[in-house]
């Protein structure tokens, strides 16, 4: 499925190279500033659709990795992007020990991987993904646009 414009939808893919490409897509639509908030459990596919949305701005998907150890990722491409991985966060107050701030105003696209665990934290205008395991290779994602 191809994303031309800013919407909310519903999709299911079938396998993680549909759900890579669908983050391809979903690329071609984000602008400097957006902050995506990534909810699903452990293997959903968030890091999955990440490596799409890299792939959609000019970044090797090679070079995604889910910085679970390391908080956050920094990738130069059309626009930078800004890879945060709070699965790891025992408490919201670490993300301004990493400059969670200055990330929010440098010109760039933060993801967010465990989005829901910085709930208070993240800005009201981002855009929601939920990704939810239908079968081994089957995902439900749902994109919401708060603005």
């Amino acid at each position: 499925m191809m994303i031309t414009k800013r919407e909310n939808i519903n999709i299911e893919t079938c396998s993680p190279g549909e759900t890579k490409r669908f983050g391809e897509s979903l690329a071609k639509v984000l602008k400097t500033n957006d902050v995506l908030s990534f909810n699903g459990v452990l293997g959903a596919g968030k890091t999955c659709l990440i490596k799409g949305i890299a792939s959609g701005l000019g970044i090797s998907d090679d070079l995604v990795k889910s910085p679970s150890f390391t908080l956050i990722n920094e990738y130069d491409g059309k626009i930078p992007l800004y890879h945060f991985d709070l699965y790891r966060m025992k408490d919201p107050t670490e993300l301004y020990n990493i400059g969670w701030d200055d990330y929010l105003m440098r010109d760039g696209i933060v993801v967010v991987e465990w989005g829901e665990k910085a709930e208070d934290q993240m800005p009201e205008n981002r855009i929601d993904i939920d990704i939810e395991i239908i079968s081994e290779t089957k995902r439900k994602l749902q994109i919401r646009f708060q603005n």
